[in-house]
């Protein structure tokens, strides 16, 4: 049986107890059978795989590696996903670093078939590396089996501060945020942007996220996410903004905490 987790409470006020039990949940969650099997196998056979056809041929290895990545969605894409890690992000107009989700990019560059004449599979660390990202990204797809916006928020406190901390510039960042599906809707949701927001000219996108992040926050920049306390902000806002949207309009205690946050 797979891992459920305790989840008796919603809204704002249960994502405060999944935050306390996080932990100990994930302790749980790691002890099962089914975790135990699922690492145990990958790092029997990845330090065997030297090719990215190897890896795409074997479903469970390339389950747990799309997974690490949040990108269990395309298991079944295996000829695009094999393309891909084949292309690596090195050279020249590959596949990976045009996608917009940077996912691909990161997934790609992690495995280092299409950069490397030693893929990174067989650096001795490497089972630990992915493993761990395995663990966090099965704890938060359980989690959004009952709740997506637990989910979103999850992800969101691990790759929001990671990007917050770039060398980049800040419209890069904020590139990025677009680029990525669940940051994006944690950022859009937060801010009180619609879903048509995404319709309109990237440039534009970011300079009203920019503008609304500092009517909000007091900064405009991404980098101020580095900061536990703004990133705290930016996610309580969306899980309130999240909650609100569920019940609808009104004197609910999301509206009046949001009412509450303008102050």
């Amino acid at each position: 049986m797979s891992f459920q987790p305790a989840l008796p409470l919603t809204g704002y006020v249960g994502w405060g107890f999944l935050k306390r039990t996080m932990a100990r949940q994930q302790t749980i969650q790691q002890a099962t059978p089914v975790q135990q099997r699922d690492e145990a196998y990958f790092r029997t056979r990845i330090g065997k795989v030297d090719t990215a056809a190897q890896l795409v041929s074997d479903k469970r290895l390339l389950r747990i590696a799309l997974t690490a990545f949040g990108l269990e969605g395309d298991i079944n894409s295996k000829a695009f996903i094999q393309k891909i890690l084949e292309g690596g992000t090195l050279k020249e107009g590959a596949l990976a670093n045009k996608l917009a989700d940077k996912q691909y990019q990161k997934f790609s560059a992690a495995f280092g078939f299409g950069d490397y004449a030693v893929p990174r599979t067989k650096i001795s660390t490497f089972p630990d590396e992915i493993l761990t990202q395995f663990r966090a990204r099965s704890f938060e797809t359980a989690v959004g089996n009952q709740s997506n916006t637990y989910r979103l928020a999850l992800n969101a406190e691990r790759e929001i501060p990671i990007l917050a901390a770039r060398g980049t510039s800040e419209s890069a960042k904020w590139f990025a945020i677009l680029g990525n599906p669940p940051m994006r809707e944690v950022v859009q949701t937060a801010l009180g942007l619609p879903k048509s927001f995404a319709t309109i000219d990237l440039d534009q996108q970011v300079s009203v996220l920019k503008t609304r992040t500092e009517a909000a926050f007091g900064e405009a920049s991404v980098s101020q996410f580095s900061d536990p306390a703004k990133m705290e902000a930016l996610v309580r806002r969306f899980v309130l903004r999240s909650e609100l949207q569920a019940e609808g309009m009104g004197s609910s205690p999301a509206a009046i905490a949001l009412q509450l946050l303008r102050r």
